[in-house]
C-alpha cells in the first residue's frame, strides 16, 4: 500500500471530507502436534535472541522425517504444527540464521521466516474505524415490503441484481462461505442465523484453537471481518441488512494478530481448516504480512508464496473456491513495475521496485484464486481499485467517495453497508468489500449446482458475469488526468476481468 494503513484489504485511502472507510482440537489429517519440542536453541545467544515464525516446506504428503526433526532442533527450532497434506511445518526459532540452516537439509523443499519483528509483532498502527450508522439514520430508512429495514441504503445489491436474485432463491443452508479474516462476532442479529460454529476457528498462532467464540474479534480489533461476513450472508429475517447470499452459512477463521496482521502460518491454518471443513467458498479481504508482494528470488519470501500455495491448492482440491480482494493502491498488476513502499510493514519499511509477475501479492496472485477489483455507485472503477489484464477475474460493488460515485436515492453513501460487531451497522469500502459480493455471488451458484465442483463454479461465474466495457478515458476526479489505463475487450479487461458479477444468472442457469 502507499501509507502504513497496511495489511487487510479493508482499508482504502477515501478522500478527504469524507469517512475512512476501513476502516486443541486436531484437523483430520492434519498432525497439530501441541508446541512440540524438537530441541533448543544452540547456544545462549541464540536462545536471547528474538524469536521469529517460519515455514519449512517439505515434500507434500508426509510429515517431517525424524532426520529433517532433527535438524530442526539442531538449528534451534520447535516445530508449532504440521500440515502434513500439504508439507507445510510451522517453526518458531530465536536462532537468527535459522532459516538459512535448515534449508540446506536434506528433505527441506524451501523455508523462509514468516515475518520480521519479534514475536509477538510489536505494531500499534491504527486501522482506522468505519462510519456506524446513528440510531436516527436507521429510524429514517423506509423499507419496501420485503425488504430489510436497512435495504434501502444497500445500492450495491442491485448493482449486481441480487435483490432479483432473492425473489428466486436465497441460496442454500448446504453451502458455506469462510471469511478468513479478522474474526466474526457470530452473536450479531443479522449473522446469528446463519453462523456455522463448526467451520468457523482461531488459527492465529498458525495451529486450530476451537474454544467457544475463538473466532471473534476483541473489542479493540477491527470489524472487517463481521462486515465481510454479514455482506456475503446477513440473514434476510427483518432486521438490518441483506447479504448477497442470505440463504447460505457463513463461517469465521480468525487469522489476524490483536495488532491486525495476516502471517503465513495463520493463512495457511485457515485455508486448511477450511478444506477439512466442507467450506464451498473462502473470501480473502487481505494480503499476507509482512509483505506485500513476495519476491520468489529472495528465500524467506519464496517459502511464504510455496506454502500458501499449497494451501490454496488443496483447499480448492477439496471443493473450495477461493476468492480474493485485488488491493486499494489503483496499482496496475500487469505493469513491467511497481514501488512497494510499505514491506516489510512490521519492521523497517522502505521504497523497492518490484516486477509483479515475480512478486506475487498472496494469496491474490496465488495461481487458481478468483481476484476480485472494485466497482462504484455508478458501476465503473472504484478509485482504489487495483487492476491488470490478466489479474484481475471479475468486479463487484466495493464503494467509492461520493464524489466520485453518487449512488442513487434513497441511498446516500458511495460506501458498502453492513454489520459491525455489538449489534451495530456502519459503512466501508475497498476492494475487500467487493470481494464478499463475488464470494456470495459463488455460494448461489454453489447452492443452484450443489455437485459442482469449484472449477466448474468458477467457471459459471465468470460466463454470467455481466460484460463489462473498460471505462477509457479513465478519469475518475474529473481533472482533466488520466487516473488509470484499462486494457483488453469488454468481455474480458483490466478493469472488470470477465465483467460484473451477476447474481441473478447464478441462481437461474
Amino acid at each position: 500500500m502507499t501509507a502504513p494503513l497496511k495489511r487487510s484489504r479493508r482499508l482504502a485511502a477515501i478522500p478527504l471530507g469524507m469517512a475512512m472507510a476501513t476502516a486443541l482440537v486436531v484437523v483430520p489429517n492434519v498432525t497439530a502436534a501441541a508446541a512440540e519440542s524438537a530441541g533448543q536453541a544452540t547456544s545462549a545467544g541464540q536462545a536471547d535472541a528474538p524469536g521469529l515464525s517460519h515455514v519449512v516446506n517439505v515434500r507434500a504428503g508426509h510429515g517431517p522425517s525424524a532426520h529433517v526433526k532433527k535438524a530442526i532442533g539442531e538449528a534451534g527450532g520447535t516445530i508449532v504444527t504440521s500440515y502434513d497434506r500439504i508439507g507445510v511445518v510451522v517453526v518458531h526459532s530465536s536462532n537468527p540464521g535459522f532459516a538459512a540452516e535448515i534449508r540446506e537439509v536434506r528433505g527441506v523443499q524451501s523455508a523462509g521466516a514468516t515475518r520480521t519483528a519479534p514475536l509477538p509483532a510489536q505494531s500499534t498502527t491504527d486501522v482506522g474505524t468505519p462510519k456506524v450508522l446513528t440510531a436516527e439514520e436507521v429510524a429514517d430508512v423506509e423499507a419496501a415490503d420485503g425488504q430489510d429495514p436497512l435495504e434501502p441504503l444497500q445500492w450495491d445489491l442491485p448493482a449486481i441484481k441480487a435483490d432479483k436474485a432473492h425473489e428466486v432463491s436465497l441460496g442454500s443452508q448446504d453451502v458455506t462461505v469462510a471469511v478468513i479474516d479478522t474474526g466474526v462476532d457470530d452473536t450479531h442479529p443479522d449473522i446469528a442465523p446463519n453462523f456455522d460454529r463448526e467451520a468457523s476457528v482461531n488459527c492465529v498462532t498458525g495451529k486450530p484453537d476451537t474454544g467457544d467464540g475463538a473466532w471473534r474479534p476483541g473489542p479493540t480489533e477491527s470489524a472487517h471481518g463481521t462486515h465481510v461476513a454479514g455482506e456475503i450472508a446477513a440473514a434476510k429475517n427483518g432486521v438490518g441488512v441483506t447479504g448477497v447470499a442470505p440463504g447460505v452459512k457463513v463461517s469465521g477463521i480468525k487469522v489476524s494478530t490483536t495488532a491486525g496482521f495476516f502471517y503465513t502460518e495463520a493463512v495457511v491454518c485457515g485455508f486448511m481448516w477450511a478444506a477439512e471443513h466442507g467450506v464451498d467458498v473462502t473470501n480473502n479481504s487481505y494480503y499476507t504480512d509482512p509483505w506485500y508482494f513476495n519476491c520468489k528470488n529472495d528465500p524467506d519470501q519464496k517459502a511464504l508464496v510455496e506454502a500458501l500455495g499449497r494451501a490454496t491448492k488443496y483447499a480448492e482440491r477439496m471443493g473450495a473456491v477461493n476468492v480474493a480482494a485485488a488491493g486499494n493502491e489503483n496499482y496496475d498488476l500487469a505493469a513491467d513495475e511497481i514501488t512497494d513502499p510499505v514491506s516489510p510493514n512490521d519492521s523497517t519499511p522502505s521504497d523497492r521496485v518490484i516486477d509483479p509477475s515475480e512478486c506475487l501479492d498472496i494469496p491474490t496472485q496465488l495461481p487458481g484464486v478468483v481476484t476480485v477489483a472494485s466497482t462504484g455507485a455508478k458501476g465503473i472503477k472504484s478509485s482504489f481499485s487495483n487492476h491488470g489484464l490478466g489479474v484481475i477475474d471479475i468486479a463487484a460493488p466495493g464503494g467509492d467517495s461520493t464524489r466520485f460515485q453518487t449512488p442513487a436515492p434513497p441511498a446516500t453513501s458511495g460506501l458498502i453497508l453492513g454489520p459491525l460487531p455489538g449489534g451495530t451497522w456502519g459503512y466501508m469500502a475497498g476492494t475487500s468489500m467487493a470481494s464478499p459480493h463475488v464470494a456470495g455471488v459463488a455460494a448461489l451458484i454453489k447452492s443452484t449446482h450443489p455437485h459442482a465442483p469449484a472449477a466448474l463454479v468458477k467457471a459459471l461465474l465468470y460466463a454470467e458475469a455481466d460484460a463489462t466495457p473498460c471505462t477509457d478515458p479513465y478519469d475518475i476526479d474529473g481533472d482533466g488526468k488520466v487516473d488509470a489505463v484499462c486494457e483488453g475487450p469488454r468481455n474480458y479487461n483490466g478493469f472488470y476481468g470477465f465483467g460484473t458479477a451477476d447474481a441473478l444468472d447464478a441462481v437461474t442457469r
